[in-house]
């Protein structure tokens, strides 16, 4: 059985217990979250969250990429969410390499250099403030709060970045 075979078996026992029930579009905490999409990062346990309270926006590295906004524009534009929280996380991939150095290896290997920045940093705390100050820049994120954080991955523990000052 392969391991998608298995996620559907999951998957029918989990409907069996949930039953059907309709749950609104519109999260009910007016919440949006941009993080990572690093498989340690149980927000829904570490943060008390339940099905349809927010919007979770995962990429690697939680970045504000233009998708990451376009994802916000919508769910805050069409979906009401007023609140942004943006977690990154302790030993994160994005600091084990130069931006530059993987950049040339994927030109290397497909033969084209990544359109995109790849997001590799040194200092998460750092790396929050830059994503919360692009998201207060963008004309597409109305957020009445956003703030920043970081979460450790082998404790759990979620601590706050302080924004840097004008």
């Amino acid at each position: 059985m392969s391991v998608i075979d298995e996620l559907i078996a999951h998957n029918r026992a989990y409907v069996d217990r949930h039953g059907h029930r309709e749950m609104p579009t519109m999260p009910q905490l007016h919440l949006a979250v941009l993080t990572c999409m690093d498989s340690r990062l149980d927000l829904f346990g570490a943060l008390g969250l339940n099905l349809g309270e927010a919007h979770l926006i995962r990429n690697a590295g939680g970045l504000a990429s233009d998708d990451a906004v376009r994802s916000l524009l919508l769910s805050q534009w069409l979906l009401g969410t007023r609140v942004v929280m943006v977690i990154h996380h302790t030993r994160c991939g994005l600091e084990t390499f130069e931006e530059a150095t993987l950049a040339d290896g994927v030109a290397d290997h497909f033969g084209v250099r990544p359109p995109f920045r790849l997001g590799a940093y040194r200092d998460v705390e750092e790396d929050v403030r830059s994503t919360l100050e692009t998201l207060h820049a963008s004309p597409f994120v109305n957020a009445t709060e956003i703030r920043g954080f970081v979460f450790d991955v082998d404790d759990g523990d979620l601590r706050e970045v302080s924004q840097r000052t004008s």
